[in-house]
């Protein structure tokens, strides 16, 4: 008797461990290519995506014959019906003052107004570069002539805005300092209908060296913020007002080699990032050779979903992430500084 009651037992319980599984998130349907096979430039970085229509993609990112050259322009290319069309350049690098300065970290968004926003920086490095933007009320086929952002602004860094404030685009940002190397992150917010932008400070009193935010939905009113750092680890802040102030910045325990990261939001409890998991190496880009998705329900404890890269070593970093119409999620990252990697999936958080 007693044993047929630890085998009813011992059958419940896998039951329930067998359920628990099935209810781990999944990705499936993993499709991935590269924009092209044949890059225009010699070199490819820093992506960027958005939906200009149901379903349909475009994408950004820098290229020219190594970042920061003075060849450095920004090219483009839309996805439709699976295929990407061919690269063409969208904006040249900037003659300024006798000098020719290269283009960085494009950032694509389409506002609630249907405004399509390009946003990217201009200048001789991270430290020294300058906020630009283009827009388009044409989903891209025609742009304005480039507008360049007020001094101390710099739009949004590396990650897609958001809108939490119909008509008013709030931007992760931050700068690198020329004396002290230090990273300091802010957010800034254009304000449409006055082309107004402001600077809002974040709380960080344990001096963090944190970068490039990207943005968590968890109400209208709660919002988090992911960081990359310098201590192989990811930093986060929050916003109870909708981004109007930041606090309670620290680390959270998903490690990160010092590499760009983007997260989305699938839902107001439910959310992915894109991540080097790795601790950094000896040389900056080490670390980079692995590069997966995570899945939380908080924005706090995260649990990997599958590796887009896993390799012995290379390049693959600076991810950005969207879900189109079709709940589709798409990836694009560097792939060893030749190529743009798109990788689409279904997800299954439930």
């Amino acid at each position: 008797m007693i044993s047929k009651f630890y085998s009813i037992l011992l059958f419940v319980l896998i039951s329930i461990t067998c359920t628990s599984q099935k209810q781990n998130t999944q990705a499936y349907n993993i499709r991935n290519n590269f924009i092209t096979e044949k890059p225009i430039t010699t070199n490819s970085h820093a992506a960027t995506l958005v939906e200009i229509k149901p379903n349909e993609i475009m994408a950004a990112w820098f290229g020219g014959s190594y970042e920061g050259a003075k060849d450095v322009g920004i090219y483009f290319s839309n996805y439709k019906n699976k295929t990407w069309s061919a690269p063409q350049n969208l904006i040249k690098p900037l003659i300024k003052e006798k000098d020719t300065l290269a283009c960085w970290n494009p950032v694509l968004f389409k506002a609630k107004s249907k405004t399509l926003y390009l946003f990217y920086k201009v200048g001789k490095n991270p430290r020294e570069w300058f906020g630009a933007m283009i827009t388009s009320k044409d989903d891209g086929t025609t742009w304005s002539n480039p507008e360049y952002l007020p001094e101390g602004i710099l739009g949004p860094i590396k990650n897609k805005p958001i809108e939490a404030t119909p008509g008013v685009i709030l931007c992760g940002s931050s700068t690198e300092s020329v004396e002290k190397n230090e990273w300091r992150s802010h957010v800034e917010t254009y304000t449409e209908a006055t082309g107004k932008w402001e600077k809002i400070n974040i709380e960080n009193n344990q001096n963090f060296d944190i970068i490039q935010p990207t943005f968590l939905m968890h109400s209208d009113k709660n919002i988090q913020m992911l960081f990359r750092s310098k201590h192989n680890i990811l930093i986060t802040s929050w916003s109870q007002d909708s981004g109007q102030s930041w606090s309670q910045t620290d680390s959270i325990n998903v490690v990160n080699s010092n590499s760009g990261i983007d997260a989305l939001s699938l839902s107001k409890k439910s959310f992915l990032v894109v991540n080097n998991p790795l601790k950094q190496g000896k040389d900056w880009f080490n670390g980079r050779n692995v590069l997966d998705v995570e899945h939380s329900k908080d924005g706090i404890h995260w649990n990997k979903i599958f590796d887009l890269e896993y390799q012995p070593e290379g390049e693959f970093s600076y991810p950005a992430i969207i879900q189109t119409s079709d709940k589709k999620v798409h990836v694009l990252y560097t792939y060893n500084r030749k190529y743009i990697k798109h990788v689409s999936f279904d997800v299954n958080w439930k």
